[in-house]
């Protein structure tokens, strides 16, 4: 529940704060949610599409943070943006959104 249940709402706003950095930017709006909401599908198709193995009913994916190195060139403008995610505690922040979303659920479940 706390992971596929709230976790498209933690997606909308990560949709939501991509469109914003892009109207910070310069970009219109509609421009900037548009290639803000295909970025993050495009991202999950990728981790999707590269499943190597099958295990039982599961795939083996290709780690996340191997498809991220892909992509942060050295000195680039990606990696300068990770630096900062990760001096902010993104994934902190995100790890912490939905083990809050599970407490509360058990709490709802014990009631």
């Amino acid at each position: 529940v706390a992971l596929a249940g709230s976790g498209p709402a933690f997606i909308y706003m990560l949709i939501e704060a991509l469109a914003d950095g892009g109207v910070k930017s310069g970009l219109p709006r509609d421009l900037a949610l548009n290639l803000s909401a295909y970025t993050v599908r495009g991202a999950a198709e990728m981790v999707i599409s590269t499943h190597s193995t099958q295990v039982g009913s599961l795939f083996s994916l290709l780690h996340s943070a191997e498809l991220k190195d892909q992509v942060c060139s050295p000195g680039g403008t990606t990696i300068t943006g990770v630096e900062y995610l990760e001096d902010k505690g993104f994934r902190g922040s995100v790890m912490g959104a939905v083990f809050s979303a599970f407490c509360r659920g058990k709490e709802i479940g014990n009631q």
